[in-house]
Protein backbone atom coordinates (compact mmCIF):
# COMPACT_ATOMS: atom_id res chain seq x y z
CA UNK A 1 0.00 0.00 0.00
CA UNK A 2 1.37 3.44 -0.98
CA UNK A 3 0.66 6.41 1.25
CA UNK A 4 0.35 9.89 -0.28
CA UNK A 5 0.84 12.72 2.22
CA UNK A 6 0.53 16.42 1.32
CA UNK A 7 3.83 18.16 0.68
CA UNK A 8 3.63 21.51 2.49
CA UNK A 9 5.44 24.49 1.02
CA UNK A 10 6.59 27.54 2.98
CA UNK A 11 6.53 30.82 1.02
CA UNK A 12 8.33 33.83 2.55
CA UNK A 13 7.99 37.21 0.87
CA UNK A 14 10.51 40.04 0.75
CA UNK A 15 10.60 43.24 2.73
CA UNK A 16 14.02 44.06 4.17
CA UNK A 17 13.81 44.55 7.94
CA UNK A 18 10.08 43.74 7.74
CA UNK A 19 11.08 40.08 7.41
CA UNK A 20 11.53 39.99 11.19
CA UNK A 21 7.74 39.52 11.25
CA UNK A 22 8.20 36.14 9.53
CA UNK A 23 10.56 34.98 12.25
CA UNK A 24 7.94 35.76 14.88
CA UNK A 25 5.38 33.66 13.00
CA UNK A 26 7.90 30.80 12.76
CA UNK A 27 8.55 31.12 16.50
CA UNK A 28 4.81 30.64 17.09
CA UNK A 29 4.80 27.54 14.87
CA UNK A 30 7.71 26.08 16.85
CA UNK A 31 5.84 26.84 20.07
CA UNK A 32 2.66 25.13 18.81
CA UNK A 33 4.64 22.05 17.83
CA UNK A 34 6.37 21.91 21.23
CA UNK A 35 2.97 21.85 22.95
CA UNK A 36 1.63 18.91 20.98
CA UNK A 37 4.54 16.80 19.74
CA UNK A 38 7.22 14.59 21.23
CA UNK A 39 10.78 15.99 21.13
CA UNK A 40 11.69 13.69 18.25
CA UNK A 41 8.57 14.48 16.21
CA UNK A 42 8.90 18.24 16.53
CA UNK A 43 12.50 18.20 15.31
CA UNK A 44 11.30 17.21 11.87
CA UNK A 45 10.98 20.10 9.45
CA UNK A 46 7.26 20.46 8.58
CA UNK A 47 7.98 22.10 5.21
CA UNK A 48 9.11 19.89 2.33
CA UNK A 49 9.46 22.87 -0.02
CA UNK A 50 10.80 26.26 1.08
CA UNK A 51 10.87 29.27 -1.26
CA UNK A 52 11.71 32.85 -0.49
CA UNK A 53 12.41 36.22 -1.99
CA UNK A 54 14.72 38.98 -0.77
CA UNK A 55 14.98 38.88 3.06
CA UNK A 56 12.45 36.04 2.95
CA UNK A 57 14.98 34.04 0.93
CA UNK A 58 17.52 34.53 3.72
CA UNK A 59 15.07 33.37 6.38
CA UNK A 60 13.87 30.44 4.29
CA UNK A 61 17.30 29.20 3.32
CA UNK A 62 18.55 29.49 6.90
CA UNK A 63 15.61 27.37 8.00
CA UNK A 64 16.30 24.86 5.22
CA UNK A 65 19.91 24.47 6.34
CA UNK A 66 18.61 23.26 9.74
CA UNK A 67 15.84 21.05 8.32
CA UNK A 68 17.02 18.21 10.56
CA UNK A 69 16.14 20.29 13.64
CA UNK A 70 13.32 22.77 13.06
CA UNK A 71 13.50 24.17 16.60
CA UNK A 72 17.20 24.94 16.28
CA UNK A 73 16.69 26.64 12.92
CA UNK A 74 13.98 28.87 14.34
CA UNK A 75 16.00 29.63 17.48
CA UNK A 76 18.98 30.74 15.37
CA UNK A 77 16.76 33.05 13.33
CA UNK A 78 15.17 34.49 16.47
CA UNK A 79 18.57 35.09 18.07
CA UNK A 80 19.94 36.77 14.93
CA UNK A 81 16.97 39.08 14.41
CA UNK A 82 16.64 39.92 18.11
CA UNK A 83 20.22 41.23 18.22
CA UNK A 84 20.44 42.67 14.72
CA UNK A 85 21.81 46.14 14.08
CA UNK A 86 21.93 48.13 10.88
CA UNK A 87 25.73 48.04 10.73
CA UNK A 88 25.53 44.25 10.40
CA UNK A 89 23.62 44.71 7.13
CA UNK A 90 25.05 47.88 5.56
CA UNK A 91 27.76 50.41 6.29
CA UNK A 92 26.43 53.21 8.47
CA UNK A 93 29.47 55.41 9.12
CA UNK A 94 29.07 59.07 8.25
CA UNK A 95 32.23 59.14 6.14
CA UNK A 96 31.02 56.37 3.85
CA UNK A 97 27.50 57.76 3.51
CA UNK A 98 28.87 61.23 2.76
CA UNK A 99 31.18 59.78 0.13
CA UNK A 100 28.31 57.95 -1.47
CA UNK A 101 26.24 61.12 -1.49
CA UNK A 102 29.04 63.04 -3.19
CA UNK A 103 29.36 60.35 -5.86
CA UNK A 104 25.62 60.46 -6.56
CA UNK A 105 25.63 64.26 -6.84
CA UNK A 106 28.66 64.15 -9.11
CA UNK A 107 27.02 61.49 -11.27
CA UNK A 108 23.86 63.56 -11.64
CA UNK A 109 25.71 66.79 -12.45
CA UNK A 110 28.73 65.55 -14.42
CA UNK A 111 27.95 61.94 -15.24
CA UNK A 112 29.27 62.35 -18.78
CA UNK A 113 32.75 62.99 -17.38
CA UNK A 114 32.74 60.44 -14.54
CA UNK A 115 32.00 57.13 -16.23
CA UNK A 116 34.54 55.28 -14.07
CA UNK A 117 33.26 56.79 -10.83
CA UNK A 118 29.64 55.70 -11.00
CA UNK A 119 28.03 54.85 -7.65
CA UNK A 120 26.51 51.37 -7.51
CA UNK A 121 23.97 51.94 -4.77
CA UNK A 122 22.89 54.27 -2.00
CA UNK A 123 24.19 51.90 0.70
CA UNK A 124 27.03 49.38 0.86
CA UNK A 125 25.80 45.99 2.08
CA UNK A 126 29.26 44.42 2.42
CA UNK A 127 28.63 43.60 6.13
CA UNK A 128 25.68 41.43 5.09
CA UNK A 129 28.09 38.88 3.63
CA UNK A 130 29.53 38.20 7.10
CA UNK A 131 26.06 37.97 8.63
CA UNK A 132 24.99 35.44 5.98
CA UNK A 133 28.03 33.24 6.55
CA UNK A 134 27.18 33.04 10.25
CA UNK A 135 23.42 32.66 9.88
CA UNK A 136 23.10 30.45 6.81
CA UNK A 137 25.46 27.42 6.77
CA UNK A 138 25.05 26.62 3.07
CA UNK A 139 27.34 23.58 3.33
CA UNK A 140 24.53 21.78 5.21
CA UNK A 141 21.94 22.21 2.46
CA UNK A 142 23.02 19.27 0.22
CA UNK A 143 23.01 16.99 3.27
CA UNK A 144 19.47 18.08 4.23
CA UNK A 145 18.28 17.28 0.72
CA UNK A 146 20.12 13.97 0.37
CA UNK A 147 18.79 12.75 3.72
CA UNK A 148 15.22 13.66 2.67
CA UNK A 149 14.63 16.29 5.31
CA UNK A 150 13.76 18.55 2.37
CA UNK A 151 12.33 18.14 -1.10
CA UNK A 152 13.44 21.47 -2.63
CA UNK A 153 14.55 25.02 -1.83
CA UNK A 154 14.07 28.04 -4.10
CA UNK A 155 15.55 31.56 -4.12
CA UNK A 156 14.31 34.18 -6.58
CA UNK A 157 16.27 37.07 -8.08
CA UNK A 158 15.74 39.52 -10.94
CA UNK A 159 18.26 40.00 -13.73
CA UNK A 160 19.25 43.56 -14.61
CA UNK A 161 21.10 42.17 -17.61
CA UNK A 162 18.18 40.64 -19.53
CA UNK A 163 15.08 41.46 -17.46
CA UNK A 164 14.34 37.83 -16.59
CA UNK A 165 12.87 36.89 -13.25
CA UNK A 166 14.78 33.74 -12.23
CA UNK A 167 13.96 31.21 -9.53
CA UNK A 168 17.17 29.36 -8.65
CA UNK A 169 16.40 26.07 -6.96
CA UNK A 170 18.14 23.06 -5.44
CA UNK A 171 16.21 19.81 -5.07
CA UNK A 172 16.57 16.29 -3.74
CA UNK A 173 15.62 14.76 -7.11
CA UNK A 174 15.70 16.34 -10.58
CA UNK A 175 12.84 18.77 -11.24
CA UNK A 176 12.17 20.00 -14.77
CA UNK A 177 12.77 23.77 -15.01
CA UNK A 178 9.80 25.89 -16.05
CA UNK A 179 9.59 28.92 -18.32
CA UNK A 180 6.83 31.51 -18.33
CA UNK A 181 6.53 35.04 -19.67
CA UNK A 182 9.54 36.99 -18.31
CA UNK A 183 10.15 34.40 -15.58
CA UNK A 184 12.02 31.15 -15.53
CA UNK A 185 13.59 28.57 -13.25
CA UNK A 186 17.18 27.39 -13.05
CA UNK A 187 18.56 24.41 -11.09
CA UNK A 188 21.65 25.50 -9.18
CA UNK A 189 23.85 24.77 -6.23
CA UNK A 190 22.69 27.60 -3.99
CA UNK A 191 25.38 29.77 -2.41
CA UNK A 192 25.43 32.97 -0.39
CA UNK A 193 25.66 35.08 -3.56
CA UNK A 194 22.15 33.95 -4.49
CA UNK A 195 20.91 35.39 -1.19
CA UNK A 196 22.84 38.63 -1.69
CA UNK A 197 21.32 39.01 -5.16
CA UNK A 198 17.79 38.17 -4.04
CA UNK A 199 17.95 40.73 -1.20
CA UNK A 200 19.56 43.59 -3.16
CA UNK A 201 16.82 46.23 -2.75
CA UNK A 202 16.84 48.34 -5.96
CA UNK A 203 18.90 51.56 -5.75
CA UNK A 204 19.61 50.92 -2.05
CA UNK A 205 21.87 47.84 -2.25
CA UNK A 206 24.24 46.86 -5.09
CA UNK A 207 23.49 44.08 -7.58
CA UNK A 208 25.31 40.74 -7.40
CA UNK A 209 26.77 38.85 -10.35
CA UNK A 210 25.52 35.25 -10.73
CA UNK A 211 26.25 32.52 -13.25
CA UNK A 212 23.40 30.96 -15.22
CA UNK A 213 23.84 28.55 -18.13
CA UNK A 214 27.52 29.39 -18.33
CA UNK A 215 26.98 33.13 -18.57
CA UNK A 216 27.28 35.79 -15.91
CA UNK A 217 24.62 38.43 -15.28
CA UNK A 218 23.86 41.05 -12.66
CA UNK A 219 20.91 40.32 -10.38
CA UNK A 220 18.92 42.39 -7.92
CA UNK A 221 16.02 41.93 -5.54
CA UNK A 222 13.75 39.05 -6.47
CA UNK A 223 10.62 41.03 -5.62
CA UNK A 224 11.07 43.13 -8.74
CA UNK A 225 8.83 41.97 -11.59
CA UNK A 226 7.63 39.08 -9.44
CA UNK A 227 4.19 38.55 -10.94
CA UNK A 228 3.61 35.09 -9.41
CA UNK A 229 5.41 34.66 -6.04
CA UNK A 230 3.54 31.43 -5.24
CA UNK A 231 4.54 29.77 -8.50
CA UNK A 232 8.04 28.48 -7.51
CA UNK A 233 6.74 26.52 -4.50
CA UNK A 234 3.98 24.93 -6.59
CA UNK A 235 6.33 24.06 -9.44
CA UNK A 236 8.71 22.49 -6.92
CA UNK A 237 5.96 20.11 -5.82
CA UNK A 238 4.15 21.77 -2.91
CA UNK A 239 0.56 20.59 -2.56
CA UNK A 240 -0.42 23.08 0.13
CA UNK A 241 1.15 26.41 1.07
CA UNK A 242 1.84 28.31 4.26
CA UNK A 243 2.41 31.91 3.17
CA UNK A 244 3.93 34.48 5.53
CA UNK A 245 3.73 38.02 4.16
CA UNK A 246 5.19 41.28 5.37
CA UNK A 247 2.32 43.70 4.94
CA UNK A 248 -0.77 44.97 3.11
CA UNK A 249 -3.08 41.93 3.23
CA UNK A 250 -4.42 42.19 6.79
CA UNK A 251 -3.14 45.63 7.77
CA UNK A 252 -5.76 48.28 8.64
CA UNK A 253 -6.32 50.67 5.74
CA UNK A 254 -5.79 54.40 5.97
CA UNK A 255 -8.90 56.48 5.33
CA UNK A 256 -9.03 59.25 2.74
CA UNK A 257 -7.58 62.53 3.95
CA UNK A 258 -7.23 65.99 2.51
CA UNK A 259 -3.46 66.30 2.29
CA UNK A 260 -2.17 69.59 0.93
CA UNK A 261 1.50 68.80 1.49
CA UNK A 262 3.56 67.57 -1.42
CA UNK A 263 4.75 63.98 -0.75
CA UNK A 264 8.28 63.71 0.59
CA UNK A 265 10.99 61.68 -1.10
CA UNK A 266 10.66 59.12 1.71
CA UNK A 267 6.92 58.78 1.03
CA UNK A 268 7.47 58.27 -2.69
CA UNK A 269 10.33 55.79 -2.16
CA UNK A 270 8.38 53.89 0.52
CA UNK A 271 5.34 53.69 -1.75
CA UNK A 272 7.49 52.38 -4.59
CA UNK A 273 9.12 49.73 -2.38
CA UNK A 274 5.74 48.64 -1.03
CA UNK A 275 4.55 48.17 -4.61
CA UNK A 276 7.61 46.03 -5.33
CA UNK A 277 7.55 43.95 -2.15
CA UNK A 278 3.92 43.62 -1.14
CA UNK A 279 1.44 43.96 -3.99
CA UNK A 280 2.39 40.94 -6.13
CA UNK A 281 1.87 38.50 -3.24
CA UNK A 282 -1.62 39.80 -2.46
CA UNK A 283 -2.58 39.67 -6.14
CA UNK A 284 -1.23 36.12 -6.55
CA UNK A 285 -3.14 34.90 -3.49
CA UNK A 286 -6.35 36.39 -4.93
CA UNK A 287 -5.64 34.65 -8.24
CA UNK A 288 -5.05 31.31 -6.50
CA UNK A 289 -8.30 31.63 -4.54
CA UNK A 290 -10.20 32.47 -7.73
CA UNK A 291 -8.76 29.40 -9.50
CA UNK A 292 -9.65 27.21 -6.51
CA UNK A 293 -13.25 28.45 -6.59
CA UNK A 294 -13.48 27.82 -10.34
CA UNK A 295 -12.09 24.28 -10.02
CA UNK A 296 -14.52 23.54 -7.19
CA UNK A 297 -17.42 24.13 -9.58
CA UNK A 298 -16.16 21.50 -12.03
CA UNK A 299 -17.16 17.86 -11.93
CA UNK A 300 -14.45 15.32 -10.97
CA UNK A 301 -14.31 14.20 -14.61
CA UNK A 302 -13.76 17.77 -15.83
CA UNK A 303 -11.08 18.38 -13.21
CA UNK A 304 -9.23 15.25 -14.36
CA UNK A 305 -8.99 16.73 -17.85
CA UNK A 306 -7.75 20.10 -16.59
CA UNK A 307 -4.07 20.90 -16.11
CA UNK A 308 -4.79 23.12 -13.09
CA UNK A 309 -5.24 21.70 -9.60
CA UNK A 310 -6.50 23.33 -6.40
CA UNK A 311 -3.87 24.42 -3.88
CA UNK A 312 -4.85 24.92 -0.27
CA UNK A 313 -3.19 27.88 1.39
CA UNK A 314 -2.93 29.39 4.85
CA UNK A 315 -1.84 33.04 5.02
CA UNK A 316 -0.22 34.80 7.97
CA UNK A 317 0.13 38.56 7.49
CA UNK A 318 0.50 41.61 9.78
CA UNK A 319 -2.62 42.76 11.60
CA UNK A 320 -1.01 46.16 12.25
CA UNK A 321 0.60 48.67 9.89
CA UNK A 322 4.35 48.11 9.93
CA UNK A 323 4.90 51.68 8.72
CA UNK A 324 3.37 52.95 11.97
CA UNK A 325 5.60 50.65 14.03
CA UNK A 326 8.66 51.84 12.09
CA UNK A 327 7.74 55.47 12.77
CA UNK A 328 8.21 54.85 16.48
CA UNK A 329 11.73 53.45 16.01
CA UNK A 330 13.43 55.72 13.46
CA UNK A 331 15.58 57.31 16.16
CA UNK A 332 17.12 53.89 16.90
CA UNK A 333 19.01 53.99 13.59
CA UNK A 334 22.66 55.11 13.50
CA UNK A 335 22.89 58.89 13.40
CA UNK A 336 24.16 59.13 9.81
CA UNK A 337 21.37 56.93 8.47
CA UNK A 338 18.80 58.71 10.60
CA UNK A 339 19.85 62.08 9.21
CA UNK A 340 19.74 60.70 5.68
CA UNK A 341 16.18 59.42 6.14
CA UNK A 342 15.03 62.57 7.91
CA UNK A 343 16.37 64.70 5.08
CA UNK A 344 14.21 62.58 2.76
CA UNK A 345 11.12 63.17 4.90
CA UNK A 346 11.03 60.17 7.27
CA UNK A 347 10.75 61.26 10.87
CA UNK A 348 9.96 59.90 14.32
CA UNK A 349 6.26 59.46 15.06
CA UNK A 350 5.10 60.18 11.48
CA UNK A 351 3.89 57.10 9.62
CA UNK A 352 3.50 58.90 6.30
CA UNK A 353 7.24 58.94 5.60
CA UNK A 354 8.22 55.88 7.61
CA UNK A 355 7.51 53.31 4.90
CA UNK A 356 11.06 53.66 3.59
CA UNK A 357 12.49 53.30 7.09
CA UNK A 358 10.44 50.12 7.66
CA UNK A 359 12.67 48.31 5.14
CA UNK A 360 15.98 49.59 6.56
CA UNK A 361 15.33 49.51 10.33
CA UNK A 362 17.55 46.59 11.24
CA UNK A 363 17.51 47.52 14.91
CA UNK A 364 16.46 45.26 17.83
CA UNK A 365 13.64 47.44 19.16
CA UNK A 366 11.88 47.36 15.80
CA UNK A 367 12.68 43.77 14.85
CA UNK A 368 11.61 42.45 18.25
CA UNK A 369 8.29 44.30 18.03
CA UNK A 370 7.72 42.81 14.58
CA UNK A 371 8.56 39.33 15.84
CA UNK A 372 6.10 39.74 18.72
CA UNK A 373 3.41 40.81 16.25
CA UNK A 374 4.19 37.87 13.95
CA UNK A 375 3.93 35.46 16.87
CA UNK A 376 0.57 36.92 17.99
CA UNK A 377 -0.86 36.84 14.48
CA UNK A 378 0.22 33.23 13.97
CA UNK A 379 -1.23 32.14 17.30
CA UNK A 380 -4.55 33.64 16.22
CA UNK A 381 -4.61 30.79 13.69
CA UNK A 382 -3.38 28.15 16.11
CA UNK A 383 -6.13 25.63 15.35
CA UNK A 384 -5.50 25.81 11.62
CA UNK A 385 -1.74 25.54 12.08
CA UNK A 386 -2.15 22.50 14.32
CA UNK A 387 -4.22 20.76 11.65
CA UNK A 388 -1.73 21.63 8.92
CA UNK A 389 1.52 20.91 10.67
CA UNK A 390 0.71 18.00 12.98
CA UNK A 391 2.46 14.85 11.71
CA UNK A 392 0.13 12.14 10.52
CA UNK A 393 -0.33 8.92 12.49
CA UNK A 394 1.83 7.29 9.83
CA UNK A 395 4.69 9.71 10.46
CA UNK A 396 4.45 9.27 14.21
CA UNK A 397 4.48 5.49 13.79
CA UNK A 398 7.62 5.84 11.69
CA UNK A 399 9.27 7.86 14.45
CA UNK A 400 8.47 5.13 16.95
CA UNK A 401 9.94 2.50 14.62
CA UNK A 402 13.10 4.56 14.11
CA UNK A 403 13.47 5.04 17.86
CA UNK A 404 13.20 1.31 18.40
CA UNK A 405 15.63 0.53 15.58
CA UNK A 406 13.03 -1.21 13.41
CA UNK A 407 12.95 -0.60 9.63
CA UNK A 408 10.13 1.51 8.16
CA UNK A 409 7.47 0.19 5.76
CA UNK A 410 8.07 0.10 2.02
CA UNK A 411 6.49 2.63 -0.29
CA UNK A 412 6.50 5.67 2.02
CA UNK A 413 7.84 8.80 0.38
CA UNK A 414 9.98 10.20 3.19
CA UNK A 415 10.07 13.61 1.55
CA UNK A 416 6.32 13.85 2.05
CA UNK A 417 6.49 13.30 5.81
Amino acid sequence: MRYELPLTGLVLSGGGARAAYQVGALRAIARIRREQLTPQARRRNPFGVITGTSAGAINGTALACYADDFDEGVERLVEAWSQMHAEQVYRCDALHLAGNGIRWLAQLSMGWALRRWRPRSLLDNTPLSTLLRNLVPMHRLPLMLSRRYLHAVGVTASSYSNGHHVSFYQSRAPITPWVRMQRMAAPAELVHDHLLASSAIPFIFPATRLQHEGRGAWYGDGSMRQSAPLSPAIHLGAQQLLIIGAGRMHEPTIGDIDDARYPSLAQVAGHALSSIFLDALAVDIERMERINRTLAMLTPEMREQHSLRPVNALVIAPSERLDSIAARHIDALPKAVRLLLKSAGARQGHAGGAALASYLLFEPGYTQELMDLGERDALQQKDKLQAWLHPSELAQARDRRMASGLPGPEGINAAML
